[in-house]
């Protein structure tokens, strides 16, 4: 909440001092700063939505929400880039005389604001794909707003004012990086990809190496959120067992799927000389 406050602001006084100064790069600083109160409000209602426990119309509650919350910030950030790109490129080639003292002042406004914003999400950042996503526009923006003191000084101070089209395009440049990882890594949790540290062939060798087991096959793996790794498959076995004994060897599964591959909910279907698709991987 007091990162949001402190982006109203600093959003304000950099529209109302670009519009005057003229500067572009101020102008966009000003655009993601907007950028980031909206990722900073999305982040923070999921955040709260997350919490909500499950329900019966709802079984697995609200845990996706910061995953799209991710996903969605991302995504403006990549937009706002391809919009600056445009921008910077028109008015490289029509430049404009600009207030340069306007435009050092409110970057310094600008840097005080954000980075006091990025020292109260660091910590939680590290583990949560929604706050680092909130995180990293704030980053960005104060990045973005030292390039913009970088340029107010060069054009007060050699008038070279061609300076503030170049650094709005490295700005958008930036953005583009920064956001690509966090856009597809919150697209394939979505998506319900195997997350990439999960290789199914180990798994299929470390579970058939409990002797009572024959094969493991139609095999599911899925993120739903950063902290619940699911593991749903079809396991056959040598003989026909008791429910006891499923129960143990479902134990020793557990173990090794936690233990070495860091998945934290299974869900097996037990079977004996079942007339089903063998494939690890079964089209359903």
């Amino acid at each position: 909440m007091i990162s949001i406050v402190l982006n109203i602001i600093i959003t304000v006084a950099q529209v109302v001092g670009g519009l005057i100064s003229g500067s572009l790069s101020l102008l966009s600083d000003a655009l993601h700063n907007f950028s980031d109160v909206l990722s900073l409000i999305i982040s923070y209602i999921a955040n709260k939505l997350s919490a909500r426990e499950a329900s019966v119309s709802k079984t697995f509650g609200y845990k996706r929400a910061e995953i799209i919350a991710a996903f969605i910030n991302a995504s403006s950030l990549m937009v706002i880039a391809i919009i600056l790109i445009k921008e910077a490129v028109e008015r490289y080639f029509n430049p404009q005389s600009i207030d340069s003292t306007m435009v050092i002042w409110l970057a310094i406004l600008a840097i005080a604001g954000n980075g006091f914003s990025v020292l109260l999400m660091k910590a939680d950042s590290k583990t949560n794909m929604n706050m680092r996503s909130a995180y990293l526009h704030l980053v960005t923006d104060m990045l973005a707003s030292v390039a913009v003191l970088i340029g107010g000084l060069l054009m007060k101070y050699y008038q070279l004012f061609w300076i503030d089209s170049v650094l709005t395009a490295g700005i958008a440049i930036y953005l583009i990086v920064v956001g690509y990882d966090l856009l597809k890594s919150s697209f394939n949790v979505l998506m319900l990809f195997t997350p990439s540290d999960i290789v199914i062939k180990d798994i299929v060798e470390a579970v058939c190496e409990i002797e009572e087991i024959k094969n493991i096959h139609h095999i599911h793996i899925w993120q739903l959120n950063e902290k619940e790794v699911h593991l749903e498959a079809h396991v056959e076995f040598h003989k026909n067992i008791s429910i006891s004994e499923f129960d143990s060897i479902l134990t020793k599964i557990e173990k090794v799927a936690n233990d070495e591959f860091n998945i934290n909910h299974i869900n097996i279907q037990p079977e004996f000389n079942k007339e089903d698709p063998k494939d690890i991987i079964v089209q359903d």
